[in-house]
């Protein structure tokens, strides 16, 4: 039996990959977490075969959080389930370790293909987020801007670009409001944007921006 840890804020969709686990035959979910902070210490204290992470819920999150379990429980699977097909943010989170890459809306028809495989050591993305990503590595000649960004950076600019506060990002992210403020400018300069509107238009453009009605 494969034994799943699900990390997502929201109960609807923790419960309705209960259903679609116990349905499987050979798998389970064994935990479940809600937040960051408790993702790391059940990820970290428990005994998993599959670590299904929803990128973004409150507290410690992305790729961030990708990189602590990984350096506490460097054999535990990650598998990615996210709201976003964009190729950059794919690369880095299998680069900080992340086993597998699957998006939400594609999840019921690959969901129990990639736990099974992430499981046994191998590696998954789902053909969709592939192709993108296919298409974005030949178009690379043409950089995008927000590539230039750190994982920290890239992880600020989507709080900042949904519309949330200095206070409010510093709070989530366990930081001082300060060092979030620093980090803006150090976006809108590697940017070369002056203003938050001309983030946000950026967002909008390369489909960065998540959906805050779905992350209530």
């Amino acid at each position: 039996m494969i034994r799943v840890l699900v990390a997502d804020d929201h109960t609807m969709v923790r419960e309705g990959l209960k259903q679609i686990l116990a349905a499987s035959g050979d798998m389970i979910v064994a935990g479940e977490a809600s937040d960051g902070t408790q993702t790391l210490e059940m990820a970290c204290d428990g005994d998993w075969d599959v670590l299904l992470l929803d990128l973004s819920m409150p507290g410690r999150s992305g790729v961030d959080l990708i990189k602590q379990i990984k350096r506490n429980k460097p054999e535990l699977p990650i598998l990615i389930l996210s709201m976003h097909k964009e190729d950059e943010y794919t690369i880095r989170t299998i680069r900080a370790g992340a086993a597998g890459y699957l998006c939400k809306d594609g999840a019921s028809e690959q969901l129990l293909t990639a736990i099974r495989k992430v499981a046994k050591g191998g590696h998954f993305i789902s053909p969709e987020v592939a192709s993108d990503l296919a298409v974005g590595l030949i178009l690379k000649s043409e950089q995008q801007l927000h590539s230039r960004l750190s994982d920290r950076e890239l992880q600020i600019f989507r709080l900042i670009t949904r519309g949330i506060g200095i206070n409010d990002i510093a709070q989530n992210l366990n930081l001082s409001a300060k060092t979030v403020s620093t980090y803006k400018s150090r976006i809108l300069q590697k940017m070369q944007m002056s203003r938050i509107t001309d983030l946000i238009r950026y967002g909008l453009e390369h489909d960065l921006i998540e959906d805050a009605e779905e992350e209530e």
